[in-house]
C-alpha cells in the first residue's frame, strides 16, 4: 500500500468529521438530541475539554493546554511512523489501522486547536462562524464537538451487583464523534486481529521455497 493512499485514508476520515462537527455545531443547540433510527441511534449535542468519549485529563485550564499539546506531538509523530508502515511493507491492514487512528487524533486536534477561535458559544443560541480570534476561547482552548449516541439498552442492577446496585445502567452511554470512532476501530482491529495485520510484507528473497 502506498503513503499517498494511506493519507487520503487520513484526509477522508477528517473531512467527514470535520464536516459532521461543523453541521452539529451550527444547527444544534447544546444538548439538543434528535432521533435518527428509532431510540437507539442518536444526534446528541455536547463538547468537551478533554480526550474521547468525554474523559479529562484535569479540571485545570493547564490540562487543556497540555493535551492539546500531546495531541499535536502524537499527530506529528503519527505521520513519521505511518510513513515508516508504508516503506518497510507492512501489510495493507496495519496501515489502514494506523491511518485511522492518526486521521481521529487529527480530528480532534483540529477542534481544541482551532474552534475556540472561529466558533461562538453553543448554549441556547446556535453557534456561528466569527472572524478568527473572536470565538468563545483562545488557540489551544478549544472544546471537542460529540454528536454520536447509541443507548442500545437500558437495565437497573440488581441491589446486590458491588458499587452499582440499584443504580441504572445504560450501554452504550458516551457520546463520541467520527475521530474517535476511527481511534477505536483501528486500535481495536490492531488488538484483536495482530498476528493476522501486524506483519511486513514478505519479498521474494525472504519467501521461503
Amino acid at each position: 500500500m502506498k503513503y499517498r493512499h494511506a493519507i487520503i485514508i487520513v484526509l477522508l476520515v477528517i473531512f467527514f468529521d470535520q464536516l459532521l462537527k461543523f453541521y452539529i455545531k451550527t444547527h444544534f443547540y447544546y444538548g439538543q438530541e434528535v432521533n435518527v433510527m428509532g431510540h437507539w441511534f442518536r444526534l446528541h449535542f455536547i463538547e468537551n475539554e478533554g480526550m474521547a468519549f468525554g474523559m479529562k485529563l484535569s479540571q485545570a485550564d493547564i490540562g487543556k493546554v497540555v493535551l492539546t499539546l500531546f495531541r499535536l506531538g502524537a499527530v506529528i509523530f503519527g505521520f513519521f511512523l505511518l510513513k515508516k508502515l508504508v516503506i518497510k511493507k507492512y501489510s495493507r491492514g496495519t496501515i489502514i489501522c494506523g491511518a485511522l487512528i492518526l486521521a481521529g487524533a487529527m480530528g480532534n486536534l483540529i477542534d481544541s486547536m482551532f474552534y475556540g477561535l472561529i466558533f461562538t458559544e453553543s448554549t441556547f443560541d446556535l453557534a456561528h462562524l466569527t472572524a478568527m480570534g473572536h470565538g468563545y476561547g483562545k488557540f489551544l482552548h478549544g472544546r471537542v464537538v460529540d454528536m454520536l449516541y447509541f443507548p442500545l439498552f437500558t437495565v437497573h442492577l440488581p441491589s446486590w451487583v458491588p458499587f452499582a446496585g440499584g443504580e441504572k445502567f445504560e450501554f452504550f452511554e458516551p457520546v463520541f464523534n467520527i475521530a474517535d470512532a476511527a481511534i477505536s476501530i483501528g486500535v481495536l482491529t490492531l488488538v484483536f486481529f495482530q498476528k493476522r495485520l501486524v506483519h511486513k510484507k514478505a519479498t521474494p528473497a525472504t519467501v521461503t521455497q
